[in-house]
């Protein structure tokens, strides 16, 4: 990248799965941006850990601190437990074991206040990188409306239009994907914003599986410490989800690449609404003539995909 070139200023606010945090790693690895904060909700995490994990990994990528907040946000419908506490492992990686000193803060703020104060004092427009529920950016949003003018892209990995949720309960239909049912209200509300919103659902990252061919070759390029780091991260996803029921996919990790790699996507405009009630509560369907219009990724080419977290992984971690 030319010095010269004026990076595009990325805001990601994450949930703190795994799949979370290896979209962190990436967009950190991405030369083109400046992530000026993280929020976390407390959604598919413990948000205190999910904290500690993105300082680490900030500390590991980047020479200049930034700042990560927690959202006190809840939803009317939490994510299991035990996928909640699996990001705590990360912390007992040895390369992040025995971080002590973190040059990034933990901020005094709540993340909606955080969010408010990062996208007002920005000199230009944010890509906002919404991989959890949009509660957080909701309460933002209503809160002070003036961030809109502020956001010049939202790319959120959320919804399900013309393939099966992964919501499984014995109350629900199956309909839904859990960024969407952890909140379908504030779901609902973001969409109807008329806010530059690109959505990638389930329909795009079901082409994107973790498949052992792929762990295969991040695991041959492990001269490269970002390759060890994402490897382990990796690793621990292929017993999270038993596979019976479904695999483990690359949601957050393809949606964040899109702020950098949007000539590898399809996607169309699309009316949606969002179920508010059993049995189908956050369904993504379509409703033409009375949905709200919403840029919806429909594809990857996977190939080229699979090739660039490969080639964004060949780097060592900074050294300051």
């Amino acid at each position: 990248m030319n010095n010269s070139q004026v990076k595009k200023k990325v805001f990601l606010d994450h949930d703190g799965g795994v799949d979370d945090l290896l979209a962190l790693l990436l967009v950190l690895s991405m030369e083109e941006v400046e992530l000026i904060g993280v929020s976390v909700t407390p959604a598919d995490c413990y948000a205190e850990y999910a904290a500690e994990s993105s300082r680490k990994f900030i500390e590991l990528m980047l020479a200049k601190p930034v700042p990560v907040a927690i959202s006190k946000a809840r939803g009317r419908n939490a994510f299991p437990e035990v996928w909640r506490a699996q990001p705590q492992i990360i912390n007992a990686f040895p390369q992040l074991l025995n971080m002590k000193s973190l040059r990034s803060p933990l901020s005094e703020l709540e993340a909606s206040d955080f969010i408010i104060e990062k996208l007002l004092n920005s000199a230009e427009p944010v890509s906002y990188l919404l991989t959890g529920p949009c509660t957080t950016l909701v309460t933002a949003l209503k809160k002070e409306p003036k961030i809109k003018e502020k956001i010049s892209e939202i790319i959120w990995m959320a919804g399900a239009v013309h393939v099966h949720g992964n919501v499984r309960t014995y109350t629900h239909n199956g309909n839904a994907e859990w960024n969407v049912y952890w909140d379908a209200e504030s779901a609902q509300w973001l969409i109807e914003q008329n806010l530059p919103l690109t959505i990638v659902p389930l329909d795009a990252t079901n082409h994107v599986p973790v498949t052992f061919d792929f762990l295969k070759k991040m695991a041959a390029q492990n001269e490269f410490e970002v390759s060890q780091l994402a490897s382990l991260c990796w690793a621990i996803t292929v017993n999270t989800i038993p596979g019976y029921d479904y695999l483990y996919h690359m949601w957050d990790v393809l949606a964040v690449a899109y702020v950098t790699r949007a000539d590898i996507f399809s996607s169309q405009q699309i009316e949606l609404e969002i179920a508010q009630h059993l049995p189908n509560e956050g369904e993504t369907y379509t409703q033409a003539g009375s949905g709200s219009w919403v840029n919806v990724v429909t594809d990857v080419e996977k190939d080229l995909f699979y090739d660039y977290l490969l080639k964004q992984s060949r780097k060592n971690f900074i050294r300051v």
